[in-house]
């Protein structure tokens, strides 16, 4: 599957939803969306992963990217993440600086 990374922002809210697989090869794809969302200066990033198929080194980076362009007083959300995706998160400890979710509903 073709990696996919689609923003919607409304109300504050970054929605950017992940499909395929996040490498090298689509890196700046997702690169450019994180850019886009911290432009509009989000309050606060959602990642929706339910499509997400694999999480490359590249892609880990990008998500460590996103912390800091989003900076520190914006909570990032990783929802419905699973399998290897989700491991690769737990196994690097990045799971510690996000909320990880299995559904998202704005508060």
């Amino acid at each position: 599957m073709a990696f996919e990374a689609q923003l919607q922002m409304a109300q504050g809210v970054a929605r950017i939803t992940l499909a395929g697989s996040l490498d090298a090869a689509s890196a700046p794809r997702f690169r450019e969306v994180i850019e886009q969302a911290a432009a509009q200066e989000a309050g606060k990033l959602v990642l929706f992963m339910e499509k997400l198929e694999f999480l490359a080194s590249a892609g880990l980076q990008l998500l460590i990217f996103a912390r800091r362009k989003m900076g520190a007083d914006v909570d990032i959300y990783v929802v419905g993440s699973q399998g290897p995706v989700l491991g690769t998160l737990e196994m690097t400890g990045f799971h510690h600086g996000v909320h990880i979710q299995d559904t998202f509903a704005d508060s």
